[in-house]
């Protein structure tokens, strides 16, 4: 315990000394690059901050719609995500080509590629969208007004930091013809964007989860009472899990695509979900457990019931992880196509960062349908035979054995 408390110690102290670092940064640099000799003539604020600008705010609102959407019409927002990203993503690779440049030709072309892969999975999984489907709805079937008014708040801080972000990176960009570090002030900012975003939505994992499973078990708990409780008690928890989760589920990404038999797979996968998976964000709230502790219960009950198979298949990770990219999407559309207008220079760089920005937001704006359903498989795991559930999860694990029975079940790579 002494082990874990130092560890959740050192990642909170490092979580917000890197929020002042980044802040300094932000700070420093916009005031040196637009006051200073240093700044580049060629650099025109308004006309590059004005396009990211407008796709932050894009961001923030379709990504609150969209989990709206999905929220009230499940079926229907899964299967357009699935069905409408693919051609958003190639849409943004027409704009990338379109820009003409060299490193603009290479990230449509991968852009494109990219588009080509989403469609595939999406028919390999297109069975399982009934099951995904209806274990959304279970999970989702009763949210408090205030968990709505939770994801909005945290949607409006995501805006009001990004757009704090993008100060910076203009700042730098501003001087980066005259100043070798531009660059790498950039690449700092940007890791903090990812680790900040990533540490927002989690806030709303642990919190969410943890009223869900409460809700669950029949124990009501307000959600702003558990936001306090996650925000004072379990804030290094979270930025350790932002960092772990994406890095282990990338890994096992990786493995799946690489590993030439599924048995190999299989223990690969164990081993980084032990160290690190999205379900272990529920005991930290609930049971006041380390994230490490807390992902190593959470797959091992997993794997005590039986539940690897569904887990494994799960779409809802597909579902957020493709809502962020539509989204980001239609963020560097916009914001490349305003550029284009403005000032044609500027329409790679931005419409990169309008990219990042808009698919962390989406991904924020889904973090608390992703923790709720994240709660109901553990509640599950714990008891299988509680009279809270019905045959839903049952049902599908006997489908996944009769069909890999007679044919293996295609893989997914976007958990």
């Amino acid at each position: 315990m002494a082990t874990q408390e130092y560890v959740r110690i050192t990642f909170q102290v490092l979580f917000y000394l890197h929020l002042l670092i980044t802040a300094a940064l932000v700070v420093f640099i916009p005031v040196y690059g637009l006051t200073s000799d240093s700044r580049s003539h060629n650099f025109h604020p308004l006309k590059w901050y004005l396009p990211i600008l407008a796709s932050t705010a894009c961001g923030g609102v379709i990504g609150f719609m969209w989990q709206w959407i999905t929220f009230k019409k499940p079926r229907k927002a899964l299967r357009a995500t699935f069905w409408f990203t693919p051609l958003l993503t190639s849409l943004m690779a027409a704009m990338f080509v379109h820009i003409g440049t060299s490193l603009s030709l290479v990230v449509g072309t991968v852009s494109f590629l990219s588009a080509v892969a989403q469609s595939f999975y999406g028919c390999c999984v297109s069975s399982r969208f009934e099951y995904a489907t209806n274990i959304l709805s279970l999970s989702i079937a009763f949210p408090s007004a205030k968990s709505k008014m939770l994801a909005l708040s945290s949607i409006l801080i995501g805006v009001l930091y990004c757009c704090f972000l993008v100060f910076g990176i203009g700042g730098a960009t501003a001087i980066q013809e005259k100043a070798k570090l531009a660059y790498i002030y950039i690449l700092v900012i940007m890791l903090s964007l990812c680790w900040t975003m990533q540490f927002l939505k989690n806030v709303i994992q642990v919190t969410i989860s943890r009223v869900a499973y409460l809700h669950i078990l029949e124990v009501h708990m307000d959600a702003n009472e558990a936001n306090r409780d996650t925000i004072k008690n379990f804030t290094g928890c979270v930025a350790m899990g932002s960092i772990l989760v994406p890095v282990m589920t990338l890994l096992r990404s990786f493995a799946r695509l690489t590993c030439c038999c599924v048995g190999c797979y299989m223990t690969v996968s164990s081993v980084l979900m032990n160290h690190g998976n999205r379900w272990g964000f529920v005991h930290v709230g609930v049971y006041n457990h380390g994230f490490l502790e807390s992902s190593y219960v959470a797959w091992d009950m997993f794997t005590r019931v039986g539940m690897l198979p569904i887990i494994d298949s799960d779409l809802t990770g597909s579902l957020c992880f493709l809502s962020g990219v539509a989204v980001g999407a239609i963020c560097s559309m916009l914001s490349g196509m305003l550029s284009l207008l403005m000032h044609q220079s500027y329409a790679m760089d931005v419409s990169i960062y309008a990219f990042f920005i808009g698919y962390f937001m989406c991904r924020l704006a889904m973090g608390w349908l992703q923790a709720c359903v994240s709660a109901y498989y553990v509640a599950y795991a714990e008891n299988p035979m509680s009279n809270q559930f019905d045959s839903t999860i049952p049902d599908r694990l006997e489908e996944i054995k009769r069909s890999r029975a007679s044919s293996p079940d295609p893989e997914t790579i976007l958990n």
